[in-house]
């Protein structure tokens, strides 16, 4: 071959990689950036959508005025953000982290982390944790004030709610509970709320940060960051079943390699199936002092897990805080909270959005640079019809408060 033809097929070659490559690049949009104050700051948890495309989320706030006690707010396919409710704090409750759920009439069910009652015992910010409604037009309603101490009915719900046909509310404590590690609730219509299970810490872990899932028969699904394998200094974490008769289950205990750390959202799919991602843990030991820079992981029904990606800590993203969303194909999205191309939290990563196809086939689909366009999404991402993403960053953005993106096929 002549030296004028390699050339030509050299660049041929070159062209045709970056069309290639500018066919699998994603478009991100930044749809609203928080500003603190009465806007919201922090944004913790995912996004949910409506049929009319509108997004739905909360803010966490912080323990400053600046950035409020956190928000439940809207975002129209515009970018048009609406703040449904301002928490106070008081009775209302503070620091929502975790997501909401919508009912057939349009009200918003979530829960706050503290706030809601005068006492002391959970944290600087008075109260233990609320269960609240709020209605389309942002009027809110407290269903439930958690009265905290140890052996009380929990304190503490961190995750988002999961809510079934009957209108119950279903959710997990970080602490309270028989043990004080923490409990799986369910919450009536009425305002009645019962303790289904207490977590003893060791041996069957500590109450989540994630949400649960119910399946067509009434079990309920979660995962504990905490307990199981003992490899890790207070366990490796876990994934449980409480059936509908109230009996727990260790569906899958981590040991490190595996994963450490579960505190995302699970999924499932027709065939029992779950998936989810660990924080630390893995094949790739070079993050946080040796603990593995995280992994996505599958629970099949019968109880064997299979890693099907371990996150190295470079371009392709480390410590996904979040849980995954799941196409048609079999195709899971989900984020990591550091790791990419930006330099966000000691030069770590600002975090990615990520597509990890059947085959174990990892894509990056947005880098984070810790600007305008966010940093450190902790929350999971919602998936509309047509393909396109939705998410949170907890940072950054055009006022440091995060921002709500879109990132489009």
């Amino acid at each position: 071959m002549t030296r004028t033809r390699r050339q030509s097929l050299a660049f041929t070659t070159s062209i045709l990689l970056l069309f290639s490559a500018l066919a699998l690049a994603q478009t991100e949009t930044v749809l609203h950036s928080f500003a603190g104050g009465r806007d919201g700051g922090y944004p913790a948890s995912r996004l949910i959508l409506d049929p009319q495309g509108n997004l739905y989320g909360t803010t966490f706030g912080g323990r400053n005025t600046q950035a409020g006690y956190g928000t439940v707010f809207k975002v129209a396919p515009g970018g048009r953000e609406t703040v449904l409710h301002n928490f106070t704090g008081g009775a209302d409750g503070a620091n929502p982290s975790g997501g909401l759920v919508r009912d057939g009439q349009g009200n918003f069910y979530g829960a706050t982390q503290s706030g809601g009652s005068s006492t002391t015992f959970c944290s600087t910010i008075k109260g233990c944790g609320t269960i609240f409604e709020v209605s389309p037009t942002g009027v809110e309603q407290v269903l439930y004030t958690f009265p905290g101490g140890n052996g009380g009915d929990g304190f503490d719900p961190s995750g988002p709610l999961v809510r079934d046909a009957q209108g119950n509310l279903y959710g997990l404590t970080y602490g309270g509970g028989a043990y004080t590690c923490g409990t799986v609730f369910q919450l009536t219509p009425t305002g009645t709320e019962t303790i289904l299970y207490s977590f003893n810490c060791l041996s069957t872990g500590l109450g989540g940060f994630g949400g649960l899932i119910q399946d067509p028969q009434g079990n309920l699904y979660g995962a504990s960051l905490e307990g199981g394998s003992f490899k890790c200094a207070f366990g490796c974490g876990l994934v449980f079943e409480v059936n509908a008769t109230n009996q727990f289950s260790l569906l899958y205990g981590f040991s490190g390699l595996d994963g450490y750390a579960p505190v995302g959202d699970l999924i499932r799919d027709s065939d029992g199936n779950t998936y989810g991602t660990t924080i630390f843990g893995g094949s790739n030991p070079s993050c946080t002092d040796s603990l593995g820079c995280g992994t996505v992981f599958e629970i099949a029904s019968d109880g064997t897990e299979k890693v099907l990606y371990s996150f190295s800590g470079l371009v392709d993203g480390a410590n996904p805080h979040a849980g995954l969303v799941r196409d048609k194909q079999g195709n899971l999205y989900g984020t990591t909270y550091s790791g990419g191309e930006g330099s966000c939290s000691s030069s770590l990563g600002c975090g990615v959005v990520f597509e990890l196809a059947p085959d174990g086939t990892q894509t990056v689909l947005h880098s984070f640079k810790g600007g305008t366009d966010g940093g450190n999404p902790q929350g999971g991402l919602a998936l509309d019809a047509r393909g396109n993403l939705y998410g949170t960053t907890y940072y950054y953005g055009a006022h440091g408060f995060g921002t709500v993106f879109k990132i489009a096929p």
